[in-house]
């Protein structure tokens, strides 16, 4: 099988397994399965591996804020909107799931900024006068779309509004959203485990806890941490650092491969402000489900993976202006750092070949 869906989650780099392991021990290392809540010998020894993992993540992150660990981006992004006690906000039309409906459902007003046919939000965007949260993600999941974040950071302050990033999509890629006062981010979009997320929150912003209990993450986020998912979040942040040049180079070759094979597929989105590891494209007349029927090696998405079966059309290529039809004919392609040249080619050509006996 060749996988192709990096968007939704991404493989476990091994560097981050290793570092995961020593704090799967049984009853016979207590050192390597302590609560690391605990003030005994090996309680601090678990707390040690989460501070080391803390860091190790921030690094991804502007200075001058702290890493709050959660379950995931989407508890991290419900922390960040509900927390900050904001009853007017604006969000891009794009935004993950986690955004949307948590604004629309917890603000008195949720304010859908709209964005450009090539996925991008203005970026002289003006807000309404009593906007509190403005949110806009860097790299939309969808269409790869990076969004001029800091200017639009930079609006917020102005309007007197915090200013919120979903970086999950960009975290370890691309340089941090400078000027937020909130970035989300995920562990196993980032090569780390699944199971835990991150919200940075800038020093000075206050936020209200989301989980109540005992206060374990500096009285925001109640729950015993896992020092084995924390050190693996690290882990795979440090490695990110480390090859974020590499990765990105790999990636660009990748689409550029791709997009010889794929030469007369339409790209959805822009194709200079984007990650290049997401490759959205469509085919007027494309059957996407019999496509993935026949391709079955070939492992890709026809749309968010957060969406699908919904039977609906993705909302993010409908914002892009796309008809019905055109969303329901488009196909996600995601691939990074440990996605061959070989193996995207091969699959390519697969879905090239399956479409052309579609007669499309």
């Amino acid at each position: 099988m060749i996988y192709l869906d990096y968007q939704a989650t991404t493989p476990l780099a091994p560097q981050a397994r290793e570092a995961m392991l020593p704090w799967l021990a049984g009853p016979e290392n207590p050192a390597g399965f302590a609560n690391p809540h605990s003030p005994h010998r090996a309680g601090r020894g678990a707390a040690a591996a989460v501070e080391l993992a803390r860091e190790q993540v921030a690094a991804l992150l502007p200075p001058g804020g702290r890493v709050v660990f959660t379950g995931s981006a989407t508890e991290a992004l419900n922390l960040a909107i509900i927390g900050s006690g904001a009853r007017v906000a604006a969000v891009s039309a794009i935004e993950h799931a986690a955004v949307l409906d948590t604004a629309q459902a917890r603000c008195d007003v949720a304010e859908v900024l709209p964005v450009r046919s090539d996925g991008t939000v203005d970026p002289d965007a003006i807000f309404a006068e009593d906007t509190r949260l403005v949110a806009v993600m860097q790299v939309n999941n969808e269409i790869g779309t990076v969004q001029p974040v800091e200017r639009l950071a930079e609006r917020a302050r102005a309007a007197g509004a915090l200013f919120l990033c979903d970086a999950v999509q960009g975290a370890g890629k691309l340089a941090p959203p400078h000027g937020a006062d909130l970035i989300a981010l995920s562990a196993h979009k980032l090569y780390g485990p699944k199971g835990i997320g991150a919200l940075w929150v800038r020093d000075g912003v206050s936020l209200d806890p989301l989980i109540h209990g005992g206060g374990q993450e500096a009285g925001l986020r109640s729950g015993t941490l896992s020092p084995a998912l924390c050190a693996g979040f690290g882990a795979a942040a440090k490695l990110a650092a480390a090859r974020a040049e590499e990765d990105g180079a790999h990636v660009a070759a990748l689409w550029d491969a791709a997009r010889d094979v794929l030469a007369r597929w339409t790209l959805n989105g822009s194709a200079e402000a984007r990650w290049k590891g997401n490759l959205n494209l469509r085919l007027d007349g494309l059957d996407v489900a019999r496509l993935m029927s026949e391709c079955r090696n070939v492992l890709f998405s026809a749309g968010s993976a957060c969406a699908s079966g919904s039977g609906r059309p993705s909302h993010v290529l409908r914002a892009i202006g796309l008809s019905d039809a055109q969303a329901k004919n488009s196909i996600r392609l995601g691939f990074g750092r440990y996605t061959t040249r070989e193996d995207l080619v091969e699959a390519c050509r697969v879905l090239e070949a399956a479409a052309k006996a579609q007669g499309v």
